[in-house]
């Protein structure tokens, strides 16, 4: 049975990487980059940028995949950058359709920046109940419109 991007994603994240890192590791050699590099790149947006509860590290580094497919290299290039701005767009509706917020703190409902909310998270154990979830939700969609 060959996993989806989605399935390496969650497994990615489940083995003990951020959310981000794990939406942005599963895709990276689809764009010939290499695995260790897109989990560095991407190690500090992990819940919600840092632990501070803002933009979803699976959304944030879904953007990054779209970057590497559609982003501009070239100063003039446009197209490219209207083309991962539109691409972006679409999967930030479709993430806020099927989750209604792109946004850390709503997502998991505790506010990582407060030690003690971030306490209760892990104690609850939301990483892996709703980020895992979430984590294959992004990769999903990633799928669907690349």
């Amino acid at each position: 049975m060959t996993l989806t991007r989605a399935d390496e994603a969650a497994a990615i994240f489940n083995g003990g990487y951020s959310c981000s890192q794990a939406v942005c590791a599963a895709f990276a050699g689809d764009f010939d980059i290499d695995r260790d590099v897109a989990l560095k790149l991407s190690c500090g947006l992990g819940g919600g940028m840092a632990h501070t509860g803002n933009t979803c590290g699976a959304v944030t580094g879904a953007l990054m995949v779209i970057g590497m497919k559609y982003g501009r290299t070239e100063i003039d290039d446009l197209r490219g950058k209207e083309k991962t701005y539109a691409v972006a767009n679409e999967f930030i509706t479709e993430f806020l359709r099927r989750n209604h917020s792109v946004n850390c703190t709503d997502l998991i409902g505790c506010n990582l920046s407060d030690p003690k909310e971030l306490a209760a998270a892990r104690e609850k154990d939301l990483f892996h109940t709703k980020c895992s979830f979430l984590v294959r939700d992004a990769g999903e969609i990633l799928e669907k419109i690349l």
